[in-house]
């Protein structure tokens, strides 16, 4: 699975609109509101690098409201979750 992390700057009138029409894109996992230089991130996961390119450039930068996009590919994932699990591995409850 492979993920990124998009960075989007909006029109600040239309943040929740352009949101709710991100979040409901296929191959968007989450869509956070943020402070700072940009407006939302979104989480995109697809299983192919092409994939990338028929959710971000072809359909989320296109959403009306969308003013820029940054898009950052994720390596390697590091979630507590993942930690708690690995170091569960073998012991019994």
């Amino acid at each position: 699975m492979i993920t990124s992390i998009v960075l989007i700057k909006t029109s600040v009138d239309r943040v929740p609109e352009v949101a709710e029409q991100i979040a409901a894109l296929d191959g968007v996992s989450e869509v956070y509101s943020v402070t700072g230089p940009h407006d939302l991130i979104a989480l995109v996961r697809v299983r192919e690098h092409d994939q990338l390119a028929e959710v971000i450039p072809a359909r989320l930068s296109k959403i009306p409201g969308v003013e820029s996009t940054e898009t950052h590919i994720a390596f390697r994932t590091y979630s507590q979750h993942d930690l708690e699990a690995a170091f569960a591995i073998g012991l019994d409850s």
